[in-house]
């Protein structure tokens, strides 16, 4: 069975009804495991596999470096918004790049020993590190500097006055830490251990600084062992271009970004399907391309000669923050859009993953999109309320809350038009809305509770894995009746009660 007619869609209908999350409720069906069994990792390219199916969305309030950072170490993918200047977009992937290979943080901020303590009070402020190797004109390593070293330090003084020097380190040659290119996390957690230290300096076989360990970083290595990362080890990431932006293109290749995502709201343009096949020969990313909404568009996609064609983004008008429907009247439920792409992947006997994008405000919409045919969901809604969010939080009546933009919205395009040159000449009308969001901590809980809850959807389906899920799911249509049922209802909320109590 097509993934389309599990929702009755009929291809030879001119008028269909498309379905939505809430239009749809998954059925149960014959399971022998138990739901923590199930495999809900995923190959969003042929390289690179994800443990979680969750993809953040490339706008300026929901994913930069930190989004990037916390949903790789999570087993998911951040995709960098493009709404900034072009060196600030690549400067953005260099520090995920950077952050960390397989535990050891490669090319970690350095000072040099004339360096005044202020530079390093400022640097350790701006990069939220606690300590700085500290390397001579040669770049030979001469000692580090810690935030015990510069608590009562006069700002003016030059590093080599308060910093530990060389002879009193702890160093590791690297060869020493790592077997088969993997780090030897017990051999180092023993060297820290013995020598009461929380830092070591990775060294090479010329006694060159190659990397640092922190004690934190491996203990983080050790909580999240499915961590995104590239055949080098470092963390994966995502970053978002114009379908006409070339340049771009190669300066984020150039730096090592995994997936590019070709950031269009309309990707049946023929303009930049003919653009991205040209970007596509220079560079050796992978490549996403949408959004698109139909079977013909992703059918149009599939056959064009984009090289490393890696994965459709999937949805037209079912964000949150997206009013394209309303101005424009154009739209296809992000539900039935996955459906239909997902059909035009499985006739075409294509390697392409479909990421559903829009309207996914829950766990449950998550599975139901995995059901007709997605590989992973991008969600901008959802991640727009965690701390690694680059918005600020604010509180409403004493509620935290953080600010949500869609990047069609006014303010969001005012500023894309003064840096991007690629948007001029384009629509001008707003299709995007501005508002709060719901704060929602961290993104490990947030992403942790996701995967628990799609392991779960899993199990009642009684599928083990993904590709078991796109074979097995099955759908029930609800009216609005049933939807309230499935809610709570013919209760009094707790805090509701709670507040009812405090009156008297």
């Amino acid at each position: 069975m097509k993934f389309a007619e599990k929702l009755g869609i009929h291809y030879e209908n001119k008028i269909n009804e498309h379905l939505a999350f809430d239009d749809v409720a998954l059925l149960p069906g014959k399971s022998d495991f138990e739901p923590n069994e199930a495999d809900i990792s995923v190959w969003i390219t042929p390289e690179h596999l994800l443990a979680i199916p969750f993809i953040s969305s490339p706008m300026d309030r929901v994913t930069e470096s930190e989004m990037c950072i916390a949903l790789a170490r999570e087993g998911g993918l951040g995709v960098l918004h493009r709404n900034c200047p072009m060196q600030v977009e690549v400067d953005m992937a260099k520090k995920v790049k950077r952050e960390e290979i397989s535990g050891i943080i490669r090319d970690p901020y350095t000072v040099t020993p004339d360096t005044p303590i202020s530079t390093v009070i400022r640097i350790m402020r701006e990069k939220n590190i606690s300590g700085l190797p500290v390397l001579d004109k040669s770049g030979d390593l001469v000692g580090i500097i810690t935030n015990r070293d510069v608590v009562a330090a006069n700002p003016d003084s030059p590093v080599s006055k308060e910093m530990t020097p060389k002879e009193k380190l702890v160093t590791t040659l690297e060869k020493d830490i790592l077997e088969n290119g993997k780090l030897n996390t017990e051999k180092v957690k023993q060297l820290l251990h013995l020598h009461r230290i929380e830092k070591l300096l990775v060294l090479d076989e010329l006694l060159k600084l190659t990397g640092l360990i922190t004690l934190k970083d491996l203990k983080r290595l050790e909580d999240s062992p499915h961590v995104s990362r590239d055949v080098e080890g470092r963390l994966m990431v995502g970053a978002s271009i114009s379908p006409f932006d070339h340049e771009r293109a190669i300066r984020l290749d150039l730096v090592g970004v995994d997936i590019l995502v070709i950031d269009i709201a309309h990707g049946m343009n023929v303009n930049a399907i003919n653009s991205v096949e040209k970007i596509s020969k220079d560079i050796n990313a992978w490549i996403m391309y949408g959004n698109i909404a139909t079977e013909e568009g992703a059918q149009e996609v599939i056959t064009s000669d984009i090289n490393k064609l890696a994965s459709l983004r999937v949805g037209l008008g079912g964000g949150s923050i997206c009013q394209t429907t309303q101005v424009t009247g154009v739209g296809v439920t992000t539900l039935s859009a996955t459906a239909l792409a997902a059909d035009a992947v499985q006739e075409h006997d294509a390697n392409i993953s479909i990421v559903a994008d829009g309207g996914i405000r829950a766990s449950g919409d998550i599975a139901k999109a995995i059901g007709v045919g997605a590989s992973a969901v991008m969600c901008g809604y959802l991640f727009a309320g965690t701390d690694e969010a680059p918005s600020e939080k604010v509180y409403i009546r004493g509620v935290p809350m953080k600010r949500y933009r869609g990047m069609a919205s006014p303010s969001a395009l005012r500023e894309r038009y003064t840096v991007d040159r690629y948007t001029r000449g384009s629509k001008r009308i707003a299709e995007g809305v501005e508002g709060m969001v719901s704060y929602r901590g961290s993104v490990r809980t947030l992403v942790r509770d996701l995967a628990s809850a799609l392991k779960a959807s899993y199990g009642y389906v009684g599928a083990r894995t993904t590709k078991e899920m796109w074979e097995k799911a099955r759908f029930s249509k609800r009216t609005m009746i049933g939807v309230r049922e499935g809610l709570p209802h013919d209760v009094i909320p707790e805090s509701q009660f709670q507040d009812m109590y405090d009156t008297f």
